[in-house]
């Protein structure tokens, strides 16, 4: 049941990313002739840490790779901003593993609320350390976390598409720690 409510929520955030990210790219399209520069400045490197790999926007490359136990990777593809003041951020969870694993419980983190409604990444933070905010994954009125929920078993070489969606920091917050509980940590770059 989880999986089902995971599936058609994460297909509603792609479809809002996708239309967000379009009613953008066409209010860029104006008449302004000349060399512009800031689609440049948006293409730029972003920050990763851990044991992460930097990108660039538009490519194939994760925005951040962080290694967890069992073989397991986690691969940020996307960090995006909404007109509803929400931060959703992206990826895959990967086993790398030469045997099947699951995601450890411990992903959920410690309060009461989430760890009601199963495994999922609930235990996510992100962290400006600019403002001195740390902010938790978002939850809906019956308190189950806005994340992947209900993960399977990942087999060996396979992934699975994941979420979490956060209060967005200021639009003056560009660059964000990024936690979740058995992986490393890194720093993440927000577009949008």
């Amino acid at each position: 049941m989880n999986i089902r409510f995971t599936a058609k929520a994460r297909r509603g955030m792609v479809a809002l990313t996708i239309a967000a990210g379009l009613a953008v790219g066409v209010a860029g399209c104006g008449g302004g002739g000349g060399d512009d520069k800031k689609p440049e400045a948006s293409a730029s490197a972003s920050k990763s840490g851990g044991s992460g790999a930097s990108t660039q926007e538009g490519t194939d490359e994760p925005i951040a790779e962080l290694k967890g136990e069992d073989g397991l990777t986690l691969e940020i593809d996307s960090v995006q901003r909404d007109s509803g003041g929400f931060l959703t951020v992206s990826g895959e969870m990967k086993n790398d593993g030469d045997k099947p694993a699951r995601v450890s419980v411990r992903t959920a983190g410690d309060e009461t609320e989430i760890i009601r409604h199963g495994s999922s990444l609930g235990g996510a933070t992100l962290v400006d350390s600019k403002s001195k905010k740390r902010y938790y994954v978002l939850r809906d009125t019956d308190g189950r976390p806005l994340t992947t929920t209900g993960m399977p078993r990942i087999d060996a070489g396979a992934s699975i598409p994941v979420f979490m969606q956060f209060p967005a920091p200021p639009t003056s917050t560009t660059d964000v720690d990024f936690q979740l509980p058995t992986f490393a940590s890194a720093t993440i770059q927000i577009s949008g």
